[in-house]
């Protein structure tokens, strides 16, 4: 059964899509060097990112060698995923998690960061086992901030929520025992977090909150404007132009039994 999010309050990720590819590339190296220990991407192996967006995992993946496909549910996020990618052996379909347009048995290793409860869990494991090859790695992945650690991630999550009422904006530190990353036809191989400081400035910390799900992609362009006047303002008066920010980035990583 689907997950119903920010009780049940429309989103488009497409309406995000050029804050997403300008703010969102954030990810620290250790998350990328971290992935290919735990089997996704190297030389000869086929790699599938699931929920791909503007493709960050599959571009900065890239450089471990191998090939890499792409796959979300918005034309507008995978023309900016292609856009960044000229150059590089990155393939992008449209497609979800509930049926991937794929071949059985195609992908040593298929990831899904940032996106997983917006699956149908129930058809979409069975999915990823359909496209992985035997004893093929799924790795799923969150960077999460943490507002508890600082006050300026706590009054911008309050600032979207006085936007966006129904908006779930999360805050607790993901575990190794959260029931969500269960998976039947998986054994689980590891899971790993660590906190790291994520470098911002003015623009780019208001520019990451208009991606997030709350804002571009849930509110009208009136009210996206009159969030990002009122939390630049806010920063103005909370910190000077150059801040970093704690997040938590947590890792598990299955094997296909």
């Amino acid at each position: 059964m689907k997950e119903i999010i920010d009780k049940g309050k429309s989103f488009d990720w497409g309406f995000s899509s050029d804050s997403y590819a300008k703010y969102r590339d954030i990810y620290p190296e250790k998350m990328f060097d971290e992935f290919y220990r735990l089997g996704f991407g190297g030389k000869d192996k086929t790699n599938l990112d699931i929920g791909t967006g503007t493709g960050v995992i599959p571009r900065f993946m890239s450089r471990f060698g191998g090939k890499y496909c792409g796959i979300d549910i918005s034309d507008n996020q995978l023309s900016k995923a292609e856009e960044l990618s000229k150059g590089l052996n990155i393939e992008y379909r449209v497609g979800v998690a509930e049926s991937i347009p794929f071949d059985n048995c195609k992908f040593d290793s298929v990831s899904a960061v940032q996106c997983w409860r917006y699956f149908d869990k129930e058809k979409a494991v069975p999915e990823i086992r359909r496209v992985l090859k035997d004893k093929g790695v799924l790795v799923i992945a969150y960077m999460q901030w943490l507002p508890k650690q600082s006050a300026i991630i706590d009054k911008s999550l309050n600032l979207v929520k006085k936007y966006n009422p129904s908006w779930d904006c999360f805050g607790d530190r993901i575990k190794v025992k959260d029931s969500s990353f269960k998976l039947d036809g998986f054994i689980k191989k590891e899971f790993l977090e660590f906190d790291c400081d994520i470098p911002f400035t003015y623009e780019s910390w208001n520019g990451r909150m208009l991606a997030c799900r709350g804002v571009e992609p849930s509110l009208s362009a009136e009210e996206v404007k009159r969030f990002s006047d009122e939390h630049l303002k806010m920063l103005k008066n909370l910190t000077d132009d150059k801040f970093t920010l704690k997040h938590q980035v947590a890792i598990f990583c299955f094997e296909k039994r």
